[in-house]
């Protein structure tokens, strides 16, 4: 359990557009993450579903999923179970992105956005188990984190610039609220109360997807791999023996820069970043993660990196602590057991919660591969 934060300052002179979190030795997922909105434009991975082999006994399988690029390395394995594994691994991260995403007119989320205000709507366990991460991690935040309010993320356009109105803010978040999320676990149903309301997991389901490809690399005995799902990161074991697995933050002013890399032996490790997708207008940044008592981009951080036992957890804890701020997004973090978090706040300070890694700070910066 964390207690007590440290801080740190971090200054670097400002840049566009840099990845979340980077896994290194070519794990880097190269895009960005589509999180709220309209899924993110992005150009075909090279060899995308082909398994190529790495130096050090190494395999790594990759393919477009999510509105993302979704990064496999397994090792100390045969080439034949890696091949499998990781193959059987993206087909399940396809297949649950055809339940859970609102952007699919045929998925199960999407029924249960257009029967809002009727009765319940039997859903599959899959997208049953976002929605109870969700309001957990909702409650845990105090509502910092709202998969309703869809509502709302609908109306910024981060493509076009497009500012909404304040009007139409206030309209739409009168129907922005989690406890309004009906859901019972025997009858498998969900329920949004009033009409009109919407879900969507853009900041919990890529998560949930490098969840469920863990899952099953460790079905198929793999012991040593890192899932990388557009900078959502779930490990374990080793990148070969005796070396660990290292894992990147971002410096979030600086263009493809690292700030620090760190080793995480098994677990999740998931960044919030303002960077991400933002526009500027008249000097003042406008980014993706909202916040759901506003309606407006969250101002209190840059950046957010969570590191918890799930993708699925730390995705939403990440959103939640954006928007909360150090102060109180580490006080949160101080009663959360296995919970880890640094936070870049809107100065530009770096906070800790004071079990989090070992920093290896990078002088100047690293240019991603």
């Amino acid at each position: 359990m964390s207690s007590q934060p440290s801080t740190v300052r971090f200054r670097h002179a400002p840049l566009l557009g840099v990845l979340a979190s980077v896994a290194l030795f070519f794990v880097l997922v190269v895009g960005l993450c589509a999180c709220e909105g309209t899924p993110s434009k992005r150009a075909a991975a090279p060899e995308e579903n082909a398994v190529e082999r790495l130096e050090g006994g190494r395999f790594r399988a990759r393919r477009t999923l999510m509105g993302t690029f979704f990064v496999i390395q397994v090792s100390q394995v045969d080439e034949a179970t890696a091949h499998r594994a990781m193959n059987a691994a993206l087909d399940e991260v396809e297949r649950v992105e055809a339940l859970i995403s609102e952007w699919r007119e045929s998925s199960e989320i999407s029924e249960v956005i257009r029967a809002a205000g009727g009765d319940p709507v039997v859903v599959g366990p899959e997208l049953l188990d976002v929605l109870i991460a969700a309001q957990q991690a909702s409650r845990q935040t105090r509502g910092a984190f709202d998969v309703s309010f869809a509502a709302c993320g609908s109306l910024w356009d981060f493509e076009r610039r497009t500012i909404p109105a304040t009007d139409a803010l206030a309209q739409c978040l009168e129907r922005v609220d989690y406890r309004q999320i009906e859901l019972d676990v025997n009858r498998s149903t969900v329920r949004l109360r009033q009409k009109g309301m919407r879900i969507g997991t853009g900041g919990v389901g890529k998560g949930y997807g490098v969840d469920r490809a863990a899952e099953l690399l460790e079905a198929e005995g793999i012991k040593n791999y890192i899932v990388d799902g557009g900078g959502d990161i779930r490990l374990r074991g080793q990148r070969a023996a005796g070396e660990p697995w290292r894992t990147g933050i971002a410096a979030p002013r600086a263009r493809g820069e690292l700030y620090a890399t760190m080793v995480v032996g098994e677990g999740a490790v998931v960044s919030s970043g303002d960077y991400e997708r933002f526009f500027e207008v008249d000097g003042v940044r406008y980014h993706h993660i909202l916040n759901p008592q506003t309606g407006s981009p969250a101002g209190a951080s840059m950046a957010v990196t969570v590191i918890a036992p799930t993708a699925t957890q730390a995705d939403a804890l990440s959103t939640g602590f954006f928007v909360l701020g150090a102060q109180r997004a580490l006080e949160l973090v101080n009663t959360m057991p296995n919970v880890e978090a640094l936070i870049f706040d809107k100065d530009g300070v770096v906070h800790t919660s004071q079990n989090f890694p070992v920093l290896d700070l990078v002088a100047g910066g690293t240019r991603a591969p």
